[in-house]
């Protein structure tokens, strides 16, 4: 699975008592010193020597706290994500008797080699147990590690990132449901970037080397380098489809935060399944309002909307922004309901 992050080409290396304290027992969230960091968006630099680089897998970002035999996972918004899938609980023994807090990417292979973000849609905000446990063996995950933030009780989150990293790979998180994926020091990131174009990624992340992990924080240490435009946006209204699509969502009315409030990006109108549409109908329906909820926008684009509060996330891929800030050929790619609304901006 994955071939070792399916980096074949011969120029390529292979690839306790704390816890208990800081995690509250009836799980309600994620301790504060554990938030995952986020990376800006950015282009490759020119000192490889001071970047190792990762694949940008496309999953859910989940922290796993791993406490006396174990496993709770949390999303990056903070919610205890661990009962809906049940086949990563065998990762709190992966380590041995040792207690640890892994950042990682829950991800989906969906019969391939690489992991499919349509594929993981399918196990999302999924419930009811007798689903959770048909879905587990049918489209079963795997948590892919890339960062250790604490081992054995002693956080190791001020720790550079070359030695967080090799602590993370010493311990070989290596199983049926579970990976780490290696990390490309002293590789040119071009070179990195090219494999992940190959087999369609949609980019890398470059991290400092002498980075150490900024929780809860957007840092510029770490640096996401996308192959094709995609990102978040927050829903806040829909147009009704035309013909057999009448009475359904024609495309997404779709925004993103800015200085001057919720600020009106386009439309995504393509890459609709029918289980897509069913399923953000049911999403938006309870959210309708009379009134928009965008700061600016123009009446030609708002003529015929139903409004929504502007409360769902999705992702979309795109050609580019125009130079008055509206997305061209927006593609839809799932809901985000591990990322705030209120934290999505134009990147």
């Amino acid at each position: 699975m994955l071939a070792r992050c399916g980096v074949t080409p011969a120029a390529y290396p292979a690839c306790g008592g704390y816890l208990s304290d800081v995690i509250d027992r009836d799980r309600t969230g994620l301790p504060a010193q554990f938030r995952p960091m986020l990376a800006v968006a950015g282009e490759l630099g020119t000192d490889d020597a001071a970047w190792a680089y990762e694949m940008k897998w496309d999953g859910l970002r989940a922290i796993g706290i791993i406490s006396s035999g174990k496993l709770t996972l949390y999303s990056r918004t903070g919610r205890d994500v661990t009962a809906t899938y049940p086949e990563l609980a065998g990762l709190a023994g992966a380590l041995g008797e040792h207690d640890a807090v892994l950042d990682g990417e829950i991800v989906a292979f969906g019969g391939g080699e690489w992991p499919s973000f349509e594929t993981l849609q399918q196990r999302m905000n999924v419930a009811a147990a007798s689903q959770v446990r048909r879905l587990a063996a049918e489209i079963p995950v795997t948590y892919l590690a890339f960062d250790l933030l604490s081992f054995d009780g002693r956080s190791i989150t001020d720790q550079r990132y070359t030695r967080r990293r090799a602590m993370l790979d010493e311990q070989a998180v290596d199983g049926p449901r579970w990976q780490t994926p290696p990390a490309f020091i002293g590789i040119p990131g071009a070179d990195v970037q090219a494999v992940s174009k190959q087999h369609q990624l949609e980019g890398i992340v470059a991290k400092r080397l002498t980075s150490r992990y900024e929780a809860g924080r957007r840092s510029s240490s770490w640096r996401k380098i996308k192959n094709v435009q995609r990102q978040e946006f927050v829903v806040g209204g829909w147009k009704p489809g035309e013909g057999v699509r009448a009475d359904q969502i024609g495309s997404l009315v779709v925004g993103v935060y800015g200085p001057e409030g919720f600020m009106f990006a386009g439309h995504v109108g393509t890459g609709f399944t029918r289980q897509a549409l069913n399923m953000l109908m049911a999403r938006l329906a309870p959210l309708r309002r009379a009134t928009s909820p965008f700061a600016n926008i123009p009446h030609d684009q708002a003529r015929g909307a139903v409004w929504t509060e502007p409360e769902l996330v999705i992702e979309a891929e795109f050609a580019l922004w125009t130079s008055s800030g509206r997305l061209r050929a927006a593609t839809y790619r799932g809901i985000r309901d591990d990322k705030n609304p209120a934290d999505i901006f134009r990147e």
